[in-house]
């Protein structure tokens, strides 16, 4: 039986490695792929390693692991720092026979592991991106990453603000226009009056925070989200005189890159759940005064619908690119 060595650190994982890890599966009868661990590094080992897992999920004869990234000597040669890594691979794995690889490293490495060394696409010619390029400009290398990774990268745009100043409106037109997820306000599908229970809004913040995780796995690059948990808390106060506690530990699991403030500067539109025509000043405050002091940065949006639609575009283009 022929094993078959792989090493990297995968951040992140994109489809040059998954190609390297296919090529040295079909060259082998089995396959570590190894993945180093530091406590700099910038994406958890815990996240890494999950997406190898699910990406060779069918494949039996992979095998994925992490590995302490504590034994490397930069100051040295490439010739001696691979002598420390095949000593260290030799007393964590069964022997290798074969070391696949992209990098200059490959043909020390296993020299120093008395084993067999194959190269795969050295010049990248294949797949022209690196995972340092992509943690740079991760939207310039998109077709790169699997769907898996994606959601690390997705930058979640929060639309916010009182009732009725075209959040939902612009929510859903700048999704189809960046060709992306939106998420609505998930309480309109819940609730059809403002006569609500506690139990009822816990309900709506565990639902508004499940499809904003859930959408964040599906989106292209951004995500626009219609409402968030800062705004179910303030209807939350407002109708019920509390807020459950379990709203502030919900607001905890989804952040959001960026915050546009929606101004009250429209007509006002009765749609049968808005109640608050005369209470729009008071409210515009309240929602100000959320993010000011949780300190998050926002950008507010006024004008008429085709001023607010060019301002959102502008915006966004900028974070985009």
């Amino acid at each position: 039986m022929k094993r078959g060595l792989v090493i990297g650190k995968f951040m992140p994982l994109h489809y040059g490695h998954i190609a390297l890890i296919e090529f040295a599966a079909a060259h082998c009868d089995e396959l570590i792929v190894s993945i180093s661990d530091n406590a700099t590094d910038v994406i958890s080992i815990e996240l890494r390693l999950s997406w190898i897992k699910e990406i060779v999920n069918d494949q039996s004869n992979i095998k994925a692991f992490s590995i302490a990234d504590d034994f490397d000597r930069e100051d040295l040669s490439l010739s001696q720092r691979t002598q420390i890594w095949a000593k260290r691979m030799q007393e964590v794995y069964p022997p290798i026979d074969i070391v696949f690889s992209s990098e200059e490293y490959g043909i020390p490495f296993a020299r120093n592991l008395k084993a067999e060394h194959k190269s795969f696409d050295p010049e990248r010619k294949l797949f022209p991106v690196s995972a340092t390029r992509i943690r740079q400009n991760p939207f310039a290398y998109w077709a790169y990453l699997p769907k898996v990774v994606r959601p690390l990268y997705v930058k979640r745009i929060c639309f916010y603000g009182p009732e009725s100043t075209g959040k939902s409106v612009m929510a859903r037109l700048l999704a189809e226009v960046y060709q992306t997820e939106y998420v609505p306000e998930v309480a309109r599908e819940m609730v059809s009056s403002n006569d609500f229970t506690g139990e009822d809004i816990i309900k709506i913040g565990h639902a508004q925070t499940q499809r904003v995780l859930d959408k964040t796995k599906t989106a292209n690059r951004i995500l626009f989200c219609d409402t968030d948990l800062i705004t179910t808390q303030i209807y939350s106060r407002h109708y019920l005189g509390k807020v459950p506690s379990v709203l502030y530990e919900l607001e905890k699991q989804i952040t959001c890159d960026c915050y546009f403030l929606f101004d009250i500067d429209v007509p006002w539109v009765a749609d049968g759940m808005r109640d608050l025509k005369e209470s729009r000043k008071e409210m515009f405050k309240i929602f100000q005064d959320e993010l000011e002091k949780r300190n998050i940065p926002y950008q507010r949006v006024s004008g008429s619908y085709p001023e607010r639609e060019n301002f959102l575009r502008s915006a966004i283009d900028k974070l985009l690119s």
